[in-house]
């Protein structure tokens, strides 16, 4: 059996092994991970939100998938209890009594609020705004997402399960390495990937016939690091993010059914509020395209004109009961893989752009890509996972995504 080698162990890297791990023998599936702190990006750092079908139609299978597996998973594993899996309320906030407009696709780039994207038919002026949100009279809160149709999880804790069980499975995962280069055969095959211990500095050679590249915002360095007679450069950027997880320390953990997804443009940018199982809260919005892309996750320096913003915010529209004071429990930075579309690229690489590489047929062999989900990778995750698995297997897909693949973008010069 051809060994199965996915450069990248984030939530898209580790749910592909998961899903190949059970049809595949775990011990020829290895996750390559360079960074030393695991899940130090937007695997570790993001919301969390999960939604069923506030995707445009080229995604939309794929996002009502993977929500799909998102709850079978958790009911299956705990996921309550394990990684805070609980269904979510998603709500608009208007300051004044003037409702939300919506704009373009396009809603992360442009700085709106990405309730832009919800169903008009979900809309509704209902009341059912948390106690911890602080609103003023005039102020219009609109339910906008369909009942059972968002959810809410941890994303660290989800990444920490899905890797564990991959290891107690038998999958492989070596970190801290590097991928260095690649090695063919006498036919010029894909044969084996060269991986570097940046610890010991000891360099090593993995024999493989398919590689999956799943390093997110990294994808770009990482092909071309490997295939450097390529002419061409995959079509991904960065899009970095900062975040700030609060809670009251008279807050209780969530005691309803649900957790809480506001979405609000009452200030500069638009913030994006979710409630999580455990009581905290997440604040995010304020993105920059023009932070360079650092080394490794956690290299870049948190800036604190950006994490002041988000407190701004939580002090006004977050209800501190009884004179309990906001903690800040945690602040995050992360780079997410986005692209010009705004969809994710899922699909083999064609050898013609592999710089003189060859790889074998069918699913004997290839060069595959995982990445650009911008910001829905964890509520995507299971079902990118399930469908790559397939993909690399040569097996029909759980999800059409024929609009995903590499030659649906335009492979830059």
């Amino acid at each position: 059996m051809p060994a199965t080698v996915i450069l990248g162990a984030g939530i898209i890297g580790v749910s592909t092994a998961y899903y190949l791990s059970f049809s595949l023998t775990p011990s020829s599936i290895h996750l390559i991970e360079p960074s030393p702190e695991l899940f130090s990006s937007a695997s570790g750092f993001a919301g969390g939100f999960l939604a069923a079908d506030w995707f445009s139609a080229s995604v939309s299978e794929l996002g009502r998938l993977s929500f799909e597996e998102h709850a079978r998973i958790a009911r299956e594993f705990g996921g309550a209890e394990r990684w805070g899996y609980r269904r979510s309320t998603g709500l608009s906030y208007s300051v004044g009594r003037k409702g939300r407009e919506k704009s373009g696709e396009d809603w992360l780039r442009e700085g709106t609020s990405r309730a832009d994207v919800a169903g008009d038919g979900a809309s509704s002026k209902a009341d059912r705004a948390p106690g911890w949100l602080a609103r003023k009279e005039g102020d219009v809160v609109e339910v906008i997402s369909e009942k059972g149709s968002t959810a809410q999880v941890e994303p660290r804790l989800l990444c920490q399960f899905l890797l564990k069980s991959c290891l107690d499975r038998g999958v492989q995962l070596h970190q801290p390495y590097r991928a260095v280069s690649i090695g063919k055969d006498e036919h010029g095959q894909l044969a084996t990937l060269s991986v570097l211990d940046t610890e010991t500095n000891i360099e090593s050679d993995i024999p493989c016939a398919r590689i999956l590249i799943a390093a997110g915002a990294w994808s770009t360095q990482v092909f071309s690091t490997l295939f450097p007679n390529s002419k061409r450069k995959l079509p991904l950027s960065s899009l970095a993010g900062y975040s700030l997880v609060v809670r009251c320390t008279n807050w209780g953990n969530e005691n309803e059914a649900d957790c809480h997804a506001i979405f609000t443009t009452e200030a500069s940018y638009s913030p994006e509020i979710f409630s999580r199982a455990n009581g905290e809260i997440y604040i995010a919005g304020m993105n920059f395209s023009t932070l360079p892309l650092p080394n490794l996750p956690g290299e870049s320096e948190i800036d604190a004109d950006a994490i002041r913003a988000l407190q701004s915010s939580a002090e006004r529209l977050l209800v501190a009961e009884k004179d309990g004071d906001l903690e800040t429990v945690r602040k995050g930075l992360c780079f997410r893989p986005v692209t010009e579309r705004g969809t994710p690229i899922l699909g083999r690489i064609p050898d013609q752009d592999l710089g003189g590489i060859k790889t074998k047929g069918a699913s004997e062999g290839g060069v595959w890509l995982a990445a650009g989900h911008g910001p829905w990778g964890i509520s995507m995750s299971l079902g990118t996972g399930k469908v790559m698995a397939e993909m690399i297997q040569g097996e029909p897909t759980s999800a059409s995504v024929s609009r995903l693949g590499l030659w649906n973008f335009e492979l830059l010069a």
